[in-house]
């Protein structure tokens, strides 16, 4: 762990601005230093917001964060525990509705056997999802497709090789992914 006490600090900015107009006084960013990211928190205090809402007359104080932000701030300040980052051993592919139920159910068998697996959290473009395997040094995709759903087999792929097998949904939640 490492002591943050001396690098937090307050700034007073009277031109700081949000993009959000019901704000109605003091409002407030909160920012990690040592990083390239904007705010990854904000928030302020608003008097007629509940009215929008049917219920006039609450004033209110609010802050939000930005989870994906943070999560971003902390891998670039590499604060997560090495075994963290270098858990997930496989990633199934988000490539539609069915295509993520069946690849949602594998992925909790491979869990049973003990392998650390995600899937990719929104049906994105291949490439998208590609890049997020890289960029977390994933070894392993599983792509399951509609092709691969009619075949009852999902392709798996080792990103450090580049070979890669079509494996049936039965034999898949015994590999090793080693």
């Amino acid at each position: 762990t490492r002591d943050i006490s001396t690098t937090n600090k307050i700034i007073v900015d009277p031109t700081l601005a949000r993009g959000l107009n019901y704000y109605t006084g003091t409002i407030y960013e909160v920012k990690a230093i040592g990083v390239k990211m904007g705010s990854i928190g904000g928030g302020g205090r608003y008097d007629d917001l509940t009215g929008l809402f049917g219920v006039p007359n609450i004033p209110g104080v609010g802050i939000s964060f930005g989870v994906d932000r943070i999560y971003d701030v902390m891998e670039e300040l590499a604060l997560f525990p090495e075994a963290v980052a270098e858990g997930t051993k496989v990633l199934f592919f988000n490539l539609g509705e069915e295509e993520s139920k069946k690849a949602y159910g594998l992925l909790q068998q491979v869990r049973k056997a003990g392998i650390a697996g995600e899937i990719f959290h929104e049906a994105q473009k291949f490439d998208k999802q590609f890049k997020y395997a890289e960029k977390k040094g994933i070894p392993f995709i599983v792509i399951i497709g509609s092709s691969e759903l009619a075949e009852g087999a999902a392709m798996v792929k080792d990103l450090r090789t580049g070979q890669q097998q079509k494996i049936s949904f039965e034999e898949l939640p015994a590999l090793p992914f080693a």
